[in-house]
């Protein structure tokens, strides 16, 4: 998922579909794999944000900030309204992500 230089804005829904987290990264693969396995504290893990509904990818990272940023000002319907336009049936599209897709383990 994360093929050449590339920065990320991206949702993460709750099971229930309740909670929404969005965020930033440079590595989406490895990033959704924290949120499903929980590895880093804070709302995500609190919320239980695990199914990955919408994604962006940007080529600098200002960009993927500043979008970030938009997004997260957005009432839900509207946030709701553009998952709808790329993902109709919110599909969790890390679903038939593989172990390879994990982060590495700890160090030890």
């Amino acid at each position: 998922m994360n093929s050449g230089r590339g920065y990320y804005v991206y949702m993460m829904q709750s099971p229930s579909r309740h909670a929404f987290y969005i965020g930033v990264t440079s590595n989406l693969s490895k990033r959704v794999g924290e949120h499903k396995l929980h590895l880093l504290p804070g709302f995500s893990a609190t919320h239980n944000t695990t199914r990955l509904v919408f994604f962006e990818r940007f080529s600098d990272i200002r960009s993927a900030i500043d979008r970030e940023t938009q997004l997260k000002h957005w009432r839900r319907s509207k946030k709701e309204w553009l998952i709808q336009q790329t993902n109709p049936n919110w599909k969790d599209l890390a679903e038939d992500w593989g172990q390879q897709f994990l982060p590495d383990p700890p160090k030890t």
